[in-house]
């Protein structure tokens, strides 16, 4: 991913199997696009660049796979508003998302002056950050 994140499909394949899941044909492929691709799919996405590699591969089995990835940290879940769920890989750097409005486009940043700002906030109300996610969601500018 663009971010640093470092998953592997060999990395998914260890989850999976430790959740007990057997690494089928469809599985590899299906791990093998999360870990290349660096964009943020859906399940019904990820399901066609799949099966375009192997026609066998049903939508359920991706679902599957990825609720395992979800559930045991491999994957983190993110529900943009108005959108499906879409999936990237877990345990990169921190980064926040722009969501383009007009082509669902997510876009990762990261601003450390942002990152002070929550932290200054939290600290004035006398709190202490745990974890954020910060959404911003827009459309390009039209050119002058």
């Amino acid at each position: 991913m663009g971010d640093g994140n470092s998953g592997t499909a060999m990395d998914y394949e260890t989850v999976l199997r430790a959740a007990g899941l057997r690494i089928t044909r469809q599985r590899r492929t299906i791990l093998a696009i999360l870990a290349e691709d660096d964009d943020h799919p859906d399940a019904l996405a990820l399901y066609r660049r799949a099966s375009r590699i192997d026609p066998s591969i049903s939508l359920s089995t991706v679902y599957r796979t990825m609720k395992v990835l979800e559930e045991k940290g491999a994957i983190q879940r993110h529900t943009f508003e108005g959108g499906p769920a879409r999936f990237e890989q877990a345990g990169g750097r921190h980064h926040d998302h722009l969501i383009d409005i007009e082509t669902g486009e997510v876009v990762e940043f990261r601003s450390d002056r942002i990152e002070r700002l929550q932290e200054m906030i939290a600290e004035e109300l006398g709190y202490e950050i745990v974890s954020h996610r910060l959404e911003l969601y827009g459309r390009r500018r039209k050119a002058d």
